[in-house]
Order: structure tokens, then C-alpha cells, then sequence
């Protein structure tokens, strides 16, 4: 590795090959990979220290001419509209794997096998393998009473792999078979696991794989103490189905025997059964980074700006739903009001944790009120953490929206977040993320009050779409209503509010010379 001081003139760098890189007016620290062929800008900021940035190279072997390098230039971008796969961006490639994974889990559910009685529908189908791959739990058709074993095991598979990601998971049986890594794969996987740098990827995607295999199996210890007394040998599956439906935070259970769509309501009584699964559903919705974080806490005694954020955000909305949720329904006859003391506290408790990523319930939603279902719609609308097995907005993008807020009411031109200034271009991607998540859950939520029968009202539709898009599950019985066209449509909703509302949009519009920009003249616009 060697490294270079760029200066205000362009700077040419040599490799022994007879490649050159050139580079104009770079002011700042390069370092030349001459096995890897790449550079790697670093660019000083405030505090003196140096921040890894993407370099942009131009590769051209001497002697040749700059029409000529036009020319290739030409041919690069006309291959890649051939090879569109191939030229796609990370994000593009990350929703591409979840469209097959989903094509593949409606091919195998659509089979005679899969179902206990009849043959399951290609839409019916597809919105379960599209529910599970994107951990959201919403299903129009029971998980236990419909599918067999078989069924079942795909419905697992499909929100094991939709949980972690299959970019993840492939990434991960590549490094298992000693496969190298380049430039691009690292990207791809950067993206997937939500590292912040290339280097740091690999490191992240094997904590990543430890961390799940790690909490699902304690997990399926723990509820087997609970399920193999009342089940027998059967409770073993069951425990490791539950298990790995609450790290996924995906809402699928296999409790339907006690009544279709039943869900926990029958463990309302069983703290310990409720225990397991919020630690599970917690550990599953912090995200993989902030576990790396806190692992490391020993060694760094500090936490990243993100991670603070994160768990700071986190348990105020789980301790603040609980008791909204508990003193809305307190006295409620139809949902927690016939339950003890510490019975209608463990409710609460259970309903904030689950409503904002898991889609288990252990009360009649359906029974609660209306200030209570828009609560859980708010809930639901910022999901989990980024990084993690959740959907929604994620609770930063809420975080620096609020914190955003605060510092315009305090007549600051930007964000500033305990001690830091916060980029103006994170500021507008989050805006932008609740804008479009807000056009895609009330979209959604007036399609599909206009095209269900008389018994949906308004706060029930947007509760439903808040859950589809948030990837939560739950439900208050809308989507066993749904017709074909909206099921299509809270597909793509959950679809985008897996991946994210920005990537999604990224992906459908995305192009290889996107990322350049043009000087244009500062306007003026009065707001407020």
C-alpha cells in the first residue's frame, strides 16, 4: 500500500502494469492498492482525523487517446444495459434477491404437499411467501390449520432468509468456502448488513450469522422448557419455529390449533412464554450493528452516535407505548380489562414491543379503540432499527426527524445530536423516507377501505396498511377481506417497506451515471 498527498493540481498514479489513475484536484490522503487495483480516499475533517470516501478512477493505459477512452467508455455502458443484472447497483441487486426468494417460496407453496386441504393459490401463495420473506407476518390464510409440515418448513426458511437477507447469507457460504471477496462483493454486502465501510464488512457479515444462530437457538432452549411439557416431541418444533419467527421479527406462530389467527392470546397468562419472545423480538429489532457495538463495549468503553440513538429511541417508544397502550385499555372488558394487575402490565409491555417490529399479539386487537389502533399504526409506521430484521421507517430516521425538529425550534440552521453535527443530506433522506412511507401506508390504507366490504373502517384500513408496510403482522381482521388486487398491493407494500422506501425507489430508477452532478445556481424559497 502506498500512500500520496494529492495537491490543487490533477495527480497521475502509476501502476507497474502501465495502468494510470487519474485523479484532479484531490487536496487529500490517498492510499494506492496495487494488488486489488483500486484507491482509497481519505479526507480530513474537523476533528483531525481521516474519513474514508469512495474514489472515482478513470483507468487509461498510456498512448491511448481520449476519443478512444470515449469510445470504450460507450461500449462499458452499452454492455451494461445488456447485462442490466450485472450492472446493477447494490440496492438493486438486494431487491432482485428478495423478488426470487420470493418466486421460489410460491413455487414450493403451491405445491399438493404444502397444504393440508386443497391446493393453495397462486395470489394466496404468493402473499404468504412475499409476507415471510419480508417478515412481515400479515397472512390470509392460518399458518398451522393451512400448510403441513412441509408448508411450514418453507414459511421458516423463507423468514430465515428474508430476516438476515439472502445477499447476506450467500455472502456468508462464500467466505465458509474460502472464496475471495472483490471490490464489488464488499459493496454489495456493505449495503446488506449496513456496515459503514468495506473493510468493515466481512468482520460484521460473521458476527452477523453468530449473532442469530446464537440468540435463536437460546430461544428455542428456553421456550422448549415451556412447549415440550404441553406439546411433546412436537413442541420441540414448535419452539424452534417461534423462536426464529420472533428474532425475525416476522409474526408467524403455529398456535392456530387454539383457534385460527389466535396468535399468543392463549399464553396471555404466561409471563415466561411472553419473556422469551420480547427478549427475542428486542435482540432481533436493534440491528446487527448495534450488537457488534455493544460486544465491543468492553474493549472501547464508548458507543458510536447510531447506537446511543438507537437504544435511546428504542426504549422510550417501548416504555411510552406500554403505558399508552395500558392506560387506553386499562378498563377495556373486550381486551386486557378482565386480566390481573401484572397480567394488563405484561400485555401492555408485550403489545409496545411487538407492535413496533414483531406482529404477535396476546389481546383481541380488533377489540381495542380507536386511539389505541392509531397508536399502534404510529408504532408500526416507524418500525425497528436499521440493520435489523424489521421494516418501517426505522426508529433513527424517526430519531432525526424529531431531533431535527427540536433544533429548527431552537433557531439552529442545522441538526445537531448529543454534541454532533448531523449532515444536511441525512436530514432530507429521512425526511424523505417518512414522506414516501406516508404516501405508500395511506395510500394503501384508502385502496383498501374503498375496496373491502362495509365492516373496515378508515382506522382499521390504516392500521392494516401501517402493519403491511411496517412489516409488522398484526391485525385487526382487514386483511382476511382483501381481494386479489389488494393483496397485490400490500405485496408491494410490504415488499417496500422491507428493503425501504428510498432503496426501493433507488432500484426502479437508478442508473450508472446517476451519481453525477451539475453546478446549478442557489434559489431562494420562503417557507413557513
Amino acid at each position: 500500500m502506498t500512500e500520496f498527498l494529492g495537491g490543487e493540481r490533477p495527480i497521475q498514479l502509476s501502476y507497474e502494469d502501465g495502468y494510470h489513475i487519474i485523479i484532479p484536484q484531490l487536496p487529500h490522503k490517498i492510499k494506492l492498492n496495487r494488488k486489488e487495483k483500486r484507491c482509497i480516499l481519505y479526507k480530513r475533517c474537523s476533528c483531525a482525523a481521516w474519513v474514508q470516501n469512495e474514489v472515482q478512477v478513470q483507468h487509461r493505459r498510456p498512448g491511448t487517446k481520449r476519443s478512444q477512452l470515449m469510445g470504450m467508455k460507450r461500449k462499458k455502458r452499452a454492455s451494461r444495459r445488456r447485462g442490466w443484472l450485472l450492472g446493477s447497483s447494490a440496492t438493486q441487486v438486494i431487491c432482485i434477491s428478495f423478488v426470487l426468494l420470493i418466486a421460489l417460496g410460491t413455487l414450493l407453496l403451491t405445491l399438493p404437499i404444502s397444504s393440508r386441504s386443497g391446493r393453495l393459490g397462486v395470489v394466496d401463495a404468493m402473499f404468504t411467501a412475499t409476507s415471510a420473506t419480508c417478515v412481515t407476518g400479515l397472512v390470509v390464510r392460518d399458518t398451522w390449520t393451512q400448510f403441513t409440515p412441509f408448508g411450514q418448513a418453507v414459511v421458516l426458511l423463507l423468514i430465515q432468509v428474508g430476516g438476515l437477507g439472502l445477499v447476506t447469507l450467500t455472502s456468508f457460504f462464500a467466505l465458509a468456502a474460502k472464496r475471495r471477496m472483490g471490490f464489488k462483493d464488499l459493496r454489495l454486502l456493505g449495503e446488506s448488513v449496513s456496515a459503514s465501510g468495506y473493510s468493515q464488512a466481512t468482520d460484521v457479515l460473521k458476527i452477523v450469522v453468530k449473532l442469530a444462530m446464537t440468540f435463536e437457538v437460546i430461544g428455542m432452549v428456553l421456550l422448549m422448557i415451556a412447549f415440550v411439557p404441553q406439546f411433546g416431541a412436537e413442541g420441540i418444533w414448535i419452539s424452534a419455529f417461534t423462536a426464529i419467527s420472533a428474532f425475525c421479527n416476522a409474526g408467524f406462530d403455529l398456535f392456530g390449533r387454539f383457534g385460527q389467527y389466535s396468535s399468543l392470546a392463549p399464553y396471555v397468562s404466561n409471563y415466561y412464554v411472553q419473556a422469551v419472545i420480547m427478549f427475542l423480538i428486542m435482540a432481533g429489532g436493534l440491528g446487527f450493528m448495534v450488537w457488534v457495538e455493544i460486544g465491543e463495549w468492553r474493549k472501547k468503553r464508548h458507543l458510536s452516535l447510531h447506537a446511543r440513538m438507537v437504544l435511546l429511541f428504542s426504549c422510550i417508544l417501548w416504555v411510552g407505548g406500554a403505558v399508552l397502550i395500558g392506560l387506553m385499555e386499562w378498563n377495556n372488558p373486550k381486551s386486557m380489562g378482565g386480566l390481573s394487575v401484572p397480567g394488563k402490565v405484561m400485555a401492555a409491555l408485550f403489545q409496545s414491543v411487538s407492535t413496533r417490529t414483531a406482529g404477535m399479539n396476546t389481546i383481541d386487537l380488533a377489540a381495542c379503540g380507536p386511539i389505541t389502533k392509531l397508536l399502534m399504526s404510529v408504532l408500526q409506521f416507524i418500525g425497528a432499527a436499521p440493520g435489523s430484521t424489521g421494516g418501517g421507517v426505522k426508529v433513527t430516521t424517526f430519531a432525526v426527524l424529531i431531533l431535527t425538529m427540536r433544533s429548527v425550534a431552537q433557531g439552529r440552521d442545522d441538526c445537531v445530536i448529543g454534541g454532533h453535527h448531523i449532515e444536511s443530506k441525512t436530514v432530507y433522506r429521512a425526511l424523505t423516507i417518512i414522506m414516501l412511507g406516508m404516501v405508500a401506508a395511506l395510500g394503501s390504507a384508502v385502496v383498501v377501505y374503498y375496496n373491502t366490504s362495509d365492516a373496515v373502517t378508515v382506522i382499521d384500513a390504516i392500521f392494516e396498511s401501517c402493519s403491511a408496510f411496517g412489516t409488522v403482522g398484526l391485525s385487526v381482521g382487514v386483511t382476511s377481506q382483501l381481494n386479489t388486487g389488494a393483496k397485490l398491493l400490500y405485496m408491494l407494500v410490504m415488499f417496500m417497506g422491507r428493503v425501504g422506501p428510498v432503496s426501493f425507489a433507488i432500484s426502479l430508477t437508478s442508473k450508472p451515471d446517476d451519481n453525477k452532478r451539475k453546478i446549478l445556481p442557489v434559489g431562494q424559497i420562503n417557507v413557513g
